[in-house]
């Protein structure tokens, strides 16, 4: 099942395995059974840390466990993880033994102060490329927590747990029967809604304190990352504090405009990205949010997860994010009806009818992907034309499975308590609701500056956008913005980096000028 190329991949990844990792497996008559037997042989074929036994529990379907020394990890795959889940077996090995890329010790304690039990299950699609994020993120946690386990489950293994439980979109994850998570989330948001879903324990003061820096560059997207490695080039105590490495780029595919790289993808340049800046001595907190900053001369950045971290001076590179409608029903029903990637929640719809809101390019090339799985696709536009490329909406207009509406605003999202029925909409000059009857909702509808955290602290545009000056400065001294969450024009990967760089440079600048001035004075 694994080739040779790969299994030479393996052997270079497990070479470091200290413990040995048993994969357990259940006895199962599913047509599948053999097929998880091989994978699960040739894994362990890669390394004399891996071992393969067949235990005495039967199953419905395909399924195992991970050990460690005969003690239970808490991570189980109940169908064969194959495709972008092939990477999560691999992960959760290296987690078994305590190896793999970890948070730090803050997000450790934060996990380990979950109140257990916890048991979860997690259905996925295996074409789905948002489900592994999901996976590892939970794999992570039951390898951090001693009452923590996880059980990733292929829907197609599955299709009564799915229909019983309503799931319409991956990854779900659920508890006790209970959905609690549906959709793309982050590692940050997920220890959030447990910790509020089971209860957590006290955190010392003293552990909340991240510590003092000179500058302090929050987002991790390029321009954070360029401008935390300028800041650091400079000599000056440097921290990062970023919900998730990388940013934007980790939902972006081929990248074909980076000057000197003729093709790249997100999730490469994201890794690249953050190897350079752990080539410097930077203080990086990954998985947190931003609550607040508190201005001075010492200025506070407060985080939801009750830590705080003090600086001279913060650059604010945090990107921005997709939009949603914001209307009644959209919410509740994400992945019960409403989505944000055809290309993973499509393949649920397959001769259904949906609606894609949003007439750019991705509203656009998303109702043509959708049109070859559902039976009708209608795409939404508020405005009187779609602003997509011509040669998208030509491709569009030729498809007879497609519709399109201008003057359309969505208003709500109809549903019957389980799932979606229907996208209600209103003509422009017209009071008259409209509804149209169908099973899915994709959103696609542009990007909103993640600038929540100032607003109000300093100047934004009415869209949200921080406005700075030239050189990156904002309305308040010592605190600065560079890439997509300002009011840059073009926001691009490469505009962002250098948008990075040219701030710390003149942060350090404005530094130096200052302290200029009060030796001078003095």
């Amino acid at each position: 099942m694994l080739d040779f190329d790969m299994k030479e991949q393996l052997r270079s990844v497990f070479s470091k395995l200290e413990h040995v990792v048993v994969l357990r497996y259940a006895q199962a008559t599913h047509p599948a059974q053999s097929e998880l037997e091989e994978m699960l042989r040739d894994l362990a074929s890669t390394s004399e840390k891996l071992k393969v036994v067949q235990s005495d529990e039967a199953s419905d379907a395909p399924k195992f466990e991970l050990f460690v020394s005969d003690m239970p990890t808490g991570i189980s795959f109940r169908g064969v993880p194959g495709g972008h889940e092939f990477s999560s077996l691999v992960l959760s090995i290296l987690y078994a033994d305590g190896k793999g890329k970890r948070p730090d010790d803050g997000i450790v304690k934060r996990i380990q102060a979950l109140r257990g039990p916890i048991r979860l299950k997690t259905y996925i699609s295996l074409s789905c490329e948002n489900c592994p994020e999901v996976v590892q993120a939970l794999n992570l946690m039951a390898s951090l927590h001693s009452d923590f386990h996880h059980e990733m489950v292929d829907g197609a293994v599955a299709e009564g747990e799915v229909a019983e439980l309503g799931i319409q979109g991956v990854p779900s994850v659920v508890s006790n029967g209970t959905l609690i998570v549906s959709g793309k989330i982050s590692l940050i948001d997920l220890i959030a809604k447990f910790e509020a879903a089971f209860g957590k324990g006290e955190v010392s003061q003293n552990e909340l304190n991240l510590g003092t820096f000179d500058v302090v560059v929050i987002g991790g997207g390029p321009a954070g990352a360029s401008a935390a490695i300028y800041s650091a080039r400079k000599g000056l105590r440097t921290a990062m504090i970023a919900e998730r490495f990388g940013g934007q780029l980790q939902e972006t595919k081929g990248i074909e405009n980076m000057i000197s790289v003729s093709y790249t993808e997100g999730v490469q340049l994201a890794a690249q990205l953050s190897d350079h800046v752990a080539a410097y001595d930077i203080a990086t907190f990954e998985h947190r949010r931003v609550a607040k900053i508190v201005p001075g001369v010492m200025k506070r950045i407060e985080l939801e997860s009750g830590e705080f971290v003090d600086a001279r001076v913060i650059i604010v590179a945090t990107g921005a994010q997709w939009r949603k409608l914001g209307v009644p029903g959209e919410k509740e029903n994400i992945g019960q009806g409403v989505a944000f990637c055809a290309h993973c929640d499509g393949p649920f719809y397959k001769g259904k009818r949906v609606a894609v809101v949003g007439g750019g390019n991705s509203g656009v090339e998303a109702a043509i992907d959708l049109s070859s799985i559902a039976s009708q696709v209608t795409l939404l536009e508020m405005g009187d034309r779609l602003k997509a490329d011509d040669v998208l909406i030509a491709k569009l207009k030729s498809i007879s499975n497609a519709a399109i509406l201008t003057n359309a605003k969505s208003t709500r999202v109809l549903d019957d308590g389980r799932k979606v029925i229907g996208l209600e909409y209103q003509v422009r000059d017209s009071d008259r609701p409209q509804v149209l009857n169908l099973d899915g909702v994709f959103v696609q509808i542009g990007l909103l500056p993640n600038s929540q955290f100032v607003r109000g602290l300093i100047e934004v545009t009415p869209s949200g956008e921080i406005v700075v000056d030239s050189k990156g400065r904002t309305s308040i001294p010592g605190i600065y913005a560079a890439g997509d969450v300002t009011t840059i024009p073009f926001k691009q990967i490469v505009t962002a980096m250098g948008d990075g760089a040219k701030v710390a440079l003149a942060a350090f600048e404005d530094q130096m000028r200052a302290s200029a001035v009060v030796y001078t004075a003095e």
